[in-house]
């Protein structure tokens, strides 16, 4: 478990957890963190974590764990606007779990938690729906797009879900948020409710702002050449974390590509950059020479290239889909990790749920000065 960390306390913020969480028990567990920036991330619950998520993502995860205090949580109650089928919720957090983890999170540096399990968000987001407005949040794009994709399931939960992820994000008081650009205009409306908050009741809540850690983030196009990898879209051009190594091979075998250039040093089409870009990310560096300086002498064979690449990227994928089917079949370590974790998050959530509540006025025990 955990242990006190004896550092000079100027230098440090001393983090004390309750298992029970609001009580006041001794102590259980004592967790002592340098001061380094807040950063908080959700991850979905539904559908399989691909490559797009892998180099778009985690992997900036596995790097920001060494510099900040990271929040990162399985949004599954996000989830719920789409009714999944409730016998597939508790699998899908769990691989999701298993999947991040086996790509590089450490439980141990990071709070990696179910956001369900942390009871301060769902009451900080009661108190931000009183600063939220119809009128806005109607106007939010994702809102009008699921308006127009899904007329029949037009919930609150929908029209609410920015103020969700405000209390996601300001429920431990987080300054950075890694986002990308579709998240860009909720993490704003987070900021307005930060602001009309502080401005109400006093100041309070930091305003989060977007988190860039790598200005050169990787953007991993469908193997069709058709928008980016996606859980939802064409799943054939998509490749998944759990993906066998046969499934890969197919996969990128029937990988968009053209004719060929018929000019020495021709511009690439973005489907072609692609399959180079993975080339780059799984192969070795005299591997990918090779390819691109065939393609820029016009002699590029794409069987060949596509070969070699469905080999790499199955030797890329292999151990983090068998690590994570080994945590996967671990459930007892599952729960010990998200129970941990939701300890470490709820640490600094009971303290932003209990000054949240004096400032609006909700404090009737403490008594009177």
């Amino acid at each position: 478990m955990f242990q006190v960390c004896r550092i000079p306390l100027k230098r440090t913020r001393l983090f004390c957890i309750n298992a029970s969480g609001r009580d006041n028990k001794p102590p259980t567990h004592y967790i002592c963190t340098m001061n380094k920036e807040i950063v908080v991330s959700g991850i979905r619950s539904t559908g399989y974590l691909h490559l797009g998520n892998y180099f778009g993502a985690i992997q900036n995860y596995v790097k920001m764990q060494e510099d900040y205090n990271c929040y990162f949580f399985v949004a599954d109650y996000h989830s719920l606007t789409t009714h999944p089928d409730p016998k597939d919720l508790k699998a899908n957090v769990f691989r999701v779990v298993a999947e991040n983890i086996a790509s590089g999170l450490d439980p141990e540096k990071v709070a990696l938690y179910a956001q369900s399990d942390i009871p301060e968000i769902p009451e900080l987001y009661l108190m931000l729906n009183m600063m939220a407005y119809k009128g806005e949040l109607e106007k939010v794009p994702t809102f009008k797009d699921k308006v127009r994709t899904q007329p029949d399931n037009v919930n609150a939960g929908l029209l609410t879900y920015p103020v969700l992820m405000a209390a996601d994000i300001l429920i431990q008081r987080a300054v950075k948020v890694p986002v990308g650009k579709d998240q860009e205009q909720h993490l704003e409306m987070a900021r307005n409710f930060a602001e009309r908050f502080n401005k109400r009741y006093g100041d309070f809540f930091p305003e989060p702002q977007v988190f860039r850690f790598n200005k050169d983030t990787v953007k991993i196009m469908s193997l069709d050449g058709v928008g980016k990898m996606s859980k939802s879209e064409n799943v054939n051009a998509t490749i998944f974390l759990s993906d066998d190594d046969d499934t890969i091979r197919k996969k990128i075998m029937k990988a968009k590509t053209d004719a060929g250039p018929t000019e020495p040093n021709a511009v690439m089409p973005d489907f072609i950059q692609n399959l180079f870009l993975l080339l780059q990310l799984t192969s070795k560096p005299e591997t990918y020479e090779t390819f691109r300086n065939n393609y820029n002498d016009c002699n590029i064979r794409y069987g060949d290239l596509k070969k070699q690449l469905a080999e790499d990227m199955a030797a890329f994928i292999r151990p983090i889909r068998e690590r994570a089917k080994e945590l996967q079949n671990d459930e007892t370590l599952i729960r010990k990790i998200l129970k941990e974790g939701a300890e470490k998050a709820r640490t600094g959530a009971s303290a932003t749920i209990a000054g949240a509540r004096k400032l609006i006025g909700i404090d009737y025990y403490t008594p009177n000065p």
